[in-house]
């Protein structure tokens, strides 16, 4: 973080001092929620969640190494107390944003706003310093804890923005008003929350609609929700995509033999050749989407063509592949899950298998209301449609409608069952995996099936799933 004095830290966020001899003295290290990340020179931020309260924290916290703590209530250490933490949290990071001279990216959509921000941020990272966040903190805490991590040698500050109502991204772009807003695409992921994808299409377009004039609006040709947000800002707009009308496109999109996409990149300023390490066509359009991002700050086809094909996954459990001594591959990709990056995953795997068996181990999608039924039976269909050798249903009601949708698209049979649990899904792996197969693993967070891909990397089919 840029170093601040407590005492201006304090005036920033209309805080009062308490048990702090010094207020001279600065933050310097990062501003972190969890005390076991703290450093020397951090400014711990103690929140109140359901079942731990940071307070109780704060006197680990800084005898770790933190300077203070921001708090709620005065904690017998260095601490500035302010009303609400998650507000104070926001106004700070607002005023160290607006101290720096760095570009800020934001990104949002319903599928693959991790992927592209992790392609975003190597991209750019080749062209000067860059800041993006760890994993996917997208909401009103991760947030402002990214941005505060920016430095006075910060060029480009690159934000992932999540949306579960209405007025969510407004808020969020408030507090790091980004100069490029891109949005990827229009989907079903929270249409539980939202009521449907026009609602979903409100939502995102408040990304655009807060750029400046002086801004661009990163926005995806194929999709015409996305498209339509055009008219909704006064920024330079920018289309990415595989139509011709696409500022940015790709022509020649092919899959490798281990389902790796390679493409001709086209932008304005030329044209280069693309074969990326990630796996699955989705990622042509992630990549587009960096590739526009990267074009409007000045970087060449050529330059982006080769940093896109060297860049991988800096976050767990996406499309994580990783293959067995005995010749086992375990596609991760179960940090989460909805209808689009469901078919993205199952259209990689097949691409992935070309001739070796092929495995679908799936769960619940979770948040999608009265859809539930029809899209979980729509990914059960689809993974006949694309020749998988065996889906494994994992959990309840939801995992019932996958086997079904299955079972009737192609009388499956045996082709695809239905388990209790992961360790049932673990169990019935342990007896039929044969060396060569490659098994992919996915589901909604709150499932938790990354269990079964660590159970066969750590122990082959013998290995056992820990208790959670």
């Amino acid at each position: 973080m840029i170093a601040l004095s407590l005492a201006e830290i304090a005036a920033v966020v209309g805080g009062q001092t308490y048990d702090i001899p010094d207020p001279a003295v600065q933050v310097t290290g990062p501003v972190v929620i969890d005390s076991r990340q703290v450093k020397d020179g951090s400014l711990f931020a103690a929140f109140v969640g359901e079942r731990v309260d940071g307070h109780d924290y704060a006197k680990r916290a800084v005898e770790a190494g933190a300077v203070a703590v921001l708090a709620q209530r005065p904690v017998g250490v260095p601490a500035i107390v302010v009303d609400d933490v998650q507000t104070a949290l926001g106004a700070l990071a607002r005023s160290v944003v607006e101290r720096t001279g760095a570009t800020l990216v934001a990104l949002t959509g319903s599928a693959g706003k991790t992927s592209t921000k992790d392609l975003i941020a190597q991209v750019l990272n080749r062209k000067a310093p860059t800041i993006w966040p760890e994993g996917n903190l997208n909401n009103e805490i991760g947030l402002p804890v990214t941005a505060l991590r920016v430095t006075d040698e910060t060029r480009f500050l690159v934000l992932e923005m999540g949306a579960r109502y209405v007025g969510d991204i407004r808020y969020l772009t408030s507090l790091t008003p980004p100069k490029i807003g891109l949005v990827l695409n229009v989907g079903t992921a929270h249409i539980g929350e939202f009521g449907g994808r026009e609602q979903i299409a409100q939502a995102k377009g408040e990304l655009v609609e807060s750029l400046p004039e002086d801004g661009a609006a990163v926005l995806n040709a194929d999709d015409p929700l996305v498209r339509a947000m055009a008219s909704r800002t006064k920024a330079r707009v920018i289309l990415f995509g595989e139509s011709d009308e696409a500022d940015v496109r790709a022509e020649n999109v092919r899959l490798t033999e281990s389902g790796q996409p390679s493409f001709s990149l086209r932008t304005p300023s030329g044209c280069s050749d693309v074969t990326m390490r990630l796996y699955g066509e989705h990622h042509v359009s992630n990549a587009l989407a960096a590739a526009a991002v990267a074009h409007e700050l000045g970087m060449s086809a050529d330059e982006i063509a080769l940093a896109l094909s060297e860049a991988g996954s800096l976050s767990r459990w996406r499309m994580e592949v990783t293959e067995r001594p005995d010749g086992v591959t375990v596609v991760n990709d179960a940090y989460n899950a909805n209808p689009e990056s469901m078919r993205a995953a199952l259209r990689a795997l097949a691409a992935m298998g070309n001739g070796r068996r092929t495995w679908a181990v799936l769960g619940q999608m979770a948040e999608l209301g009265d859809e539930a039924l029809a899209e979980h039976d729509a990914v059960g269909r689809l993974a006949v449609r694309l020749n998988v050798s065996k889906l494994v249903a994992v959990g309840g009601r939801e995992a019932s409608w996958l086997q079904l949708g299955a079972y009737n698209e192609g009388s499956w049979g045996e082709e695809s069952v239905h388990v209790s649990d992961a360790q049932a899904a673990v169990d019935l792996l342990r007896s039929e995996l044969r060396p060569g197969d490659v098994v992919l693993v996915k589901a909604s967070r709150s499932v938790g099936l990354e269990r079964v891909a660590q159970a066969l990397l750590d122990g082959g089919v013998e290995g056992e799933v820990a208790a959670r």
